[in-house]
């Protein structure tokens, strides 16, 4: 009787260790709560246009980090073309939410994000592109059915220019790579 009822409080006490576990594992900071319908998810896009008319893809893969006081999105062009990876986390002196990207073609980027009426808003400023882009705008949102719509404009030269445009699906089988 005395093991049986040890045994029960041994697997008591390791289920509900294993249920703290799992839920500090899931958990965001507050300020970053509102991107957990993301994380833990791969993605997979298509460019609405392209330069040469041929079809772009982008798959992101979105993850918490830092025990869960950054989100880590990875993401890669074309099977490895072109890459990067992104790091956001809430900033207290800036009472923003702050990201860091770093790219395979050699520059980055750091900029602020914040929800407005359900979409992401994000601005950077980008240092070593070569084109001549110096900052970004960003904005995305989820749709009904659980797709993402990203859309960007570039300062480039001096002048605002539209970006990209891409439609993601959650795509589980697709892989980020980087070379």
């Amino acid at each position: 009787m005395k093991r049986s009822v040890l045994q029960l409080s041994v697997w008591v006490i390791s289920l509900m260790f294993i249920s703290f576990q799992g839920f500090a594992q899931q958990s965001l900071d507050n300020h970053l709560e509102q991107f957990s319908p993301y994380t833990g998810k791969t993605y997979k896009g298509v460019f609405k246009k392209t330069e040469d008319g041929k079809p772009v893809y982008d798959v992101q893969q979105w993850e918490r980090a830092l025990n869960g006081k950054a989100i880590r999105i990875m993401h890669s062009v074309n099977n490895g073309e072109y890459g990067g990876e992104t790091l956001m986390l809430w900033d207290k002196e800036k009472e923003s939410i702050v990201f860091y990207y770093f790219t395979t073609a050699g520059f980055y980027t750091h900029g602020t994000m914040h929800f407005e009426n359900g979409k992401f808003i994000g601005h950077e400023k980008v240092t070593g592109n070569e084109d001549g882009i110096t900052e970004v705008r960003t904005s995305g949102e989820q749709l009904e059915d659980g797709r993402l719509v990203a859309k960007s404009k570039y300062l480039k030269n001096g002048e605002w220019v539209p970006g990209h445009e891409i439609i993601y699906e959650e795509a589980p089988g697709a892989e980020v790579i980087l070379k």
